[in-house]
């Protein structure tokens, strides 16, 4: 396709349950006229809201990207909008039926392929890009979060994740085109530290988490069978058979790729940056970026 804006030929249904709030929720992706953006509808809720896809809407980054309007809010926006960018589409109207986007696989490869099974279509209006004309430059030196955004004439991405840790250390992933989106970035999966579940799960979050939506990754050899069985209680998780094998991945799950922690980071940055409403003409290079950062830099 050239040029021209892009939706999809018809609407498409997903079934899932949200990350966060382990509510299972029905999705839409509907066709939407020319300049309509990205927005979301929450049909559950008196009057049907409508949500736009607008970082300076967004009011929580808390493990996921949250956007609030009229009085409505939708949660873990960014796998989603990442899968639309990524397939070029420009307008579509989303409508679900439970506050929160549904986790599917922990990646966009879902709805990549949901959006390709109705295929798109061509509209007559042309893209309008947001263009990066000059260098911009932000950062977070508190917290080590370092964006840059350089000429190009494609939409081209290079990010660096460094978490100081024996399981996942200094991390490179890079996107030259979005024609790269499917195959090299959509299929790669969320991930946390096993350190970190027990403080995500007392805090009312991955209500909706499982070992088939989301990379754990373990950082030490001597986790006990004790430790693991508390965790999966309190997860909710008891009937699931947890098991560490030293230093990797809970369950020895298996990477999609190498370096697919840092090829996800990649795909959130593209997801959140879609809150900047336009498709970009930019090289963005983004250090141990977040959601939090992520939308900061969408906001400039």
């Amino acid at each position: 396709m050239g040029d021209k804006q892009i939706t999809l030929k018809s609407e498409v249904k997903l079934i899932g349950v949200g990350l966060h709030t382990g509510e299972k929720v029905e999705l839409t992706i509907c066709p939407a006229k020319e300049n309509h953006g990205f927005k979301f509808q929450r049909i559950d809720l008196d009057g049907q809201p409508i949500i736009k896809a607008d970082a300076d809407l967004v009011v929580s980054t808390d493990r996921g990207t949250t956007l609030e309007s009229n009085g409505a809010r939708v949660y873990t926006t960014e796998h989603l909008l990442a899968g639309l960018v990524g397939m070029g589409v420009d307008n579509a109207l989303i409508k679900l039926d439970a506050p929160e986007i549904p986790i599917m696989d922990g990646s966009a490869l879902p709805f990549l392929k949901a959006i390709e099974s109705v295929g798109a279509v061509e509209q007559e209006k042309d893209k309008d890009y947001f263009v990066i004309s000059e260098n911009i430059k932000w950062e977070d030196v508190d917290k080590g979060i370092e964006f840059l955004a350089v000429p190009d004439s494609e939409y081209r991405v290079t990010v660096m994740v460094d978490y100081n840790s024996p399981v996942l250390g200094t991390q490179h992933a890079s996107m030259m085109n979005i024609s790269e989106f499917k195959e090299e970035i959509a299929p790669c999966r969320t991930f946390v530290f096993l350190r970190e579940l027990e403080f995500l799960a007392k805090n009312n979050l991955i209500k909706g988490g499982d070992l088939d939506n989301a990379i754990v990754l373990v950082e030490r050899p001597n986790v006990s069978q004790e430790e693991l069985d508390r965790l999966a209680k309190l997860l909710g998780k008891e009937a699931l058979k947890i098991q560490v094998e030293g230093i990797g991945c809970l369950n020895s799950t298996p990477l999609r790729f190498e370096n697919e922690p840092a090829r996800h980071k990649l795909l959130d940055i593209i997801g959140d940056l879609a809150l900047v409403g336009k498709p970009i003409k930019g090289h963005i290079l983004g250090a141990r970026t977040g959601h939090s950062g992520n939308v900061r830099f969408a906001q400039l």
